[in-house]
């Protein structure tokens, strides 16, 4: 018999809406029936393309034995945290201090149903005692009695989070304080110190992309390149970690896309599940690092991970789903592994052998006596035309397997970390389909995710569901403002003025600048946090204070520049102490240091060719916006930025410092080229 999962829309709670466990979605009606038979919540929260979690379903969800303890004990609750973050950013934290460990997915949490507060918790628990854990029912059992026998000392622990809770945001700067560079020369001090010089990376395994700290290095290679001695060691670093990435196992070298870290320092096998939100940052720096660099290498692998998001990810409807899982058939990486033998049948002679040698076939297995495919090798012309012709026949084969399970809801902030790459990419490649695709999701967010001018967070079989959150209205601002640099459409500026105001009016602290996690109207929690550091994503104070100042330098509008310059004093005290994990923010700071470069283009075709030939050079700190002659009514300072008696004219600022129009070309390039 199903549970009370059946009505959600997410895909992660359907998978466990016929297991035994009598489960409840997080909800009044859940800590309601706890605190009437006075019973703790068991709180489990994951996502679907969590293979731990399909581990600890099919374990214990699934077995009639655990059940019956679980709903004898408890009142059960399962959250999907990519509908949920604010729950999900809450009770993370609540286990890191609980535990002294960092957290994760599976994470399973016991709370007090009077006021929501944790009192115990973990991540994945086995259903036999191993790996230095007990049995998942011995835990419970022990749980239970505990909250029945102690119930002030769950109290007490309670309380002790709360006062934790109440302390974590820093003290803002003095509005006196001059904020200078001191955190970026840091960051990038702290990044060099932890970077792999063989293999690319930061740390050691596991290993993730960070393309936010990539990002960085190449910014920070760029504002030195005028220098006496340019910062040659940033490039070094970024270009090797795209590079490593790229040729390693955590890049599909068959279907394009990447997935989401890799299990060892090599980039060789990876954790085989892809999501959206890693491969949109991926898809924008790879395009970048091209236009910086000129490897063609990077500019295949942004086109292939745009081509694979469009084959693979983008719905009908024009949004993109979230993610596809690591496993399939039961089996994580099932659907992207080989044996010599299969590959021999699929090929000739000629393309086996380039393939093998330049893939690793020829060398022992790497993963579970299989072949995951890394680039060992590099390739000569002749070489790379066997391959690609090989590579396309394994991926028809592959595609006659079965596929992973894909997460076809579509969220608002993963859907405008797809945008902003897809434009970066589109404009870098020149690939319109990329800024087609684009313009086709953002009309899916105005369509069904917009109403009565604020977002929602969720989209997913016919229904739009959650209050958008911050990560929702910052990310989705940035993108429209790489959108407004792809297509002009006056439209498409007035929904990013609402944006920001929807942020100034529901998000801002106040009182002490930045932006927290959850509107003011939102459900009320134990917490309500103002995230500064990046996490999986980039943080949503750094996003918000990013685009907001871009926003206001380009309609010079003080309120947005403001509100930016107030985020970044409020999280003045955690860039100064730990830089290299605020990387969103400094980006921030650097433009506020050193103001972008906006360049409004007035004309018809001519003028967006101007664009085009200004988005060839890697200038990051650059904005170029191709406006149709015709265009009247623009807001802000844009209606002084007029098309003149059929001429094709370019206005030029930096920060608030103008020069005056130019009406060629060279003029304009003249001009950028002092940048």
């Amino acid at each position: 018999m199903s549970n009370r999962l059946r009505n959600e829309t997410s895909p992660y709670l359907l998978q466990h809406a016929d297991n035994p466990v009598d489960w409840y979605p997080w909800s009044d009606e859940a800590f309601e029936r706890a605190r009437s038979e006075n019973k703790p919540v068991l709180l489990s929260i994951g996502y679907s393309a969590c293979h731990w979690c399909h581990v600890m379903a099919h374990e214990s969800f699934e077995d009639a034995t655990t059940a019956e303890v679980m709903n004898r004990h408890f009142v059960n609750v399962k959250l999907d945290r990519e509908e949920r973050p604010d729950i999900d950013r809450i009770y993370q934290l609540a286990h890191q201090l609980i535990t002294q460990r960092s957290g994760g997915w599976p994470l399973t949490m016991f709370l007090d149903p009077d006021d929501q507060r944790p009192f115990f918790g973990g991540t994945y628990f086995p259903n036999e005692a191993r790996y230095g854990m007990p049995a998942f029912t011995e835990l419970l059992e022990s749980v239970a009695r505990y909250f029945g026998e102690r119930r002030d000392d769950v109290r007490e622990q309670g309380d002790r989070i709360a006062q934790v809770f109440s302390k974590l945001d820093p003290e803002p700067a003095d509005a006196g304080l001059h904020m200078d560079d001191a955190p970026l020369v840091k960051a990038r001090d702290q990044l060099a110190a932890s970077f792999d010089r063989d293999y690319g990376g930061f740390g050691s395994a596991p290993k993730f992309p960070h393309p936010t700290s990539i990002d960085h290095l190449l910014r920070a290679w760029r504002t030195s390149a005028r220098d006496r001695e340019p910062d040659v060691d940033a490039l070094f670093m970024a270009t090797l970690s795209l590079k490593r990435m790229a040729d390693g196992g955590i890049y599909d070298h068959l279907g394009g896309g990447f997935c989401r870290y890799s299990v060892d320092r090599y980039w060789q096998i990876p954790h085989f599940e892809k999501m959206l939100y890693d491969n949109g940052p991926l898809l924008a720096l790879y395009a970048q690092a091209h236009i910086a660099t000129g490897e063609k290498q990077f500019a295949d692998v942004a086109r292939e991970t745009g081509d694979w998001m469009l084959a693979d990810m983008q719905s009908d409807n024009g949004g993109f789903f979230s993610t596809r899982d690591a496993d399939s058939e039961g089996e994580e990486g099932k659907y992207y592994v080989w044996t010599p033998d299969e590959v021999r049948k699929l090929l000739d002679e000629e393309e086996y052998a380039a393939l093998a040698a330049h893939f690793g076939l020829d060398e022992p297995a790497n993963f579970e006596g299989r072949w995951h495919l890394t680039a060992r090798s590099s390739l000569d012309d002749n070489a790379r035309e066997l391959v690609d012709r090989a590579r396309g026949k394994l991926l028809a084969a592959r595609a006659e397997r079965v596929e992973p399970g894909r997460d076809e809801k579509q969220l608002a902030a993963w859907n405008a970390l797809a945008i902003r790459g897809l434009c970066i990419a589109g404009r870098a490649l020149q690939r319109d389909e990329f800024i087609d695709a684009a313009g086709q999701a953002i009309a899916f967010i105005r369509k069904t995710l917009y109403r009565d001018g604020r977002l929602l967070a969720v989209y997913k079989d016919g229904r739009a569901r959650f209050p958008a959150y911050l990560d929702d209205y910052a990310f989705l601002l940035d993108a429209l403002i790489e959108y407004l640099q792809s297509r002009w459409s006056t439209r498409t500026l007035v929904f990013a003025r609402e944006l920001a105001d929807s942020l100034l009016e529901h998000f801002e602290d106040a009182d002490n600048g930045g932006f927290w996690f959850t509107a003011d109207d939102h459900e009320a929690l134990i917490h309500r946090p103002k995230p500064l550091a990046d996490e999986a994503v980039p943080s949503g104070n750094g996003v918000a204070a990013f685009a907001l100042q871009r926003l206001g330098m380009l309609l010079g509008e003080t309120r947005y520049l403001d509100a930016a310059e107030r985020t970044l004093r409020a999280a003045w005290q955690a860039m100064r102490e730990y830089p290299h994990g605020h990387v969103s923010l400094l980006t921030a700071l650097e433009e506020y240091l050193n103001h972008p470069e906006i360049v409004i283009v007035r004309g018809g075709d001519e003028a967006r060719r101007w664009r085009d030939s200004a988005a060839k050079l890697y200038a990051p700190r650059r904005l170029v916006f191709a406006i149709d002659a015709t265009e009247d009514d623009l807001p802000g300072a844009l209606a002084e930025r007029r098309a003149v008696d059929g001429e094709t004219v370019a206005y030029r600022c930096v920060g608030t410092h103008c020069s005056l129009p130019v009406t060629s070309w060279e003029a304009l390039a003249e001009a950028m080229r002092g940048e």
